[in-house]
């Protein structure tokens, strides 16, 4: 059996928001104003948010920052994940990752082709773990971020969520250390 157990204590993490875009601003950043509205309702922190121009070195610039910071647990992005020239979030994403959690963008991508048919496809969301954070790219439309947090995120990042989830596993995401140091 699967779902949240009501019976287990909610466990809230810290999670930094990152919008990917050469237009949006505060003002009219929809989806990202959607996943922090999203993760505070679930009981999560936004304990970051920041527009970030759709350049590598800068999203990558951006990922080492929030990775090296102790109090982010999750990383999540909205916005160039497509296939225009000017796309770079999932290269920037793989250029800090320790290890690729390739579900994700599968799973994003059936439950997407539910509602936008073959056009799901085009999508090149992705996740990952690098410092001990987990990172999430999404696509940048309101859409993308409500299925992919309303569908999978919710989910994973709630402890209480059988069989299992990933915020258990956040004491362990860098055992490899512990290893690399005997």
């Amino acid at each position: 059996m699967f779902g949240i157990r009501e019976d287990l204590p909610f466990v809230a993490i810290n999670i930094a928001v990152m919008t990917v875009s050469n237009t949006r601003t505060e003002v009219d950043d929809k989806s990202g104003d959607t996943l922090s509205e999203r993760i505070a309702d679930a009981g999560h922190t936004v304990s970051a948010r920041a527009i970030v121009k759709d350049n590598q070195e800068t999203i990558v610039a951006k990922l080492r920052e929030w990775i090296a910071h102790p109090e982010i647990d999750a990383v999540i992005s909205t916005g160039g994940t497509g296939v225009t020239g000017s796309d770079v979030t999932p290269e920037a994403f793989h250029a800090v990752y320790e290890k690729e959690v390739a579900g994700f963008g599968e799973l994003f991508r059936m439950l997407s082709y539910r509602k936008i048919g073959t056009s799901t496809i085009q999508s090149r969301a992705t996740a990952g773990v690098a410092g001990g954070t987990y990172l999430f790219a999404l696509p940048g439309s309101t859409g993308a971020v409500k299925d992919a947090w309303d569908d999978i995120l919710l989910f994973q990042l709630d402890i209480r969520h059988k069989p299992c989830n990933f915020i258990e596993l956040i004491p362990r995401l860098q055992e490899h250390l512990a290893a690399e140091e005997l």
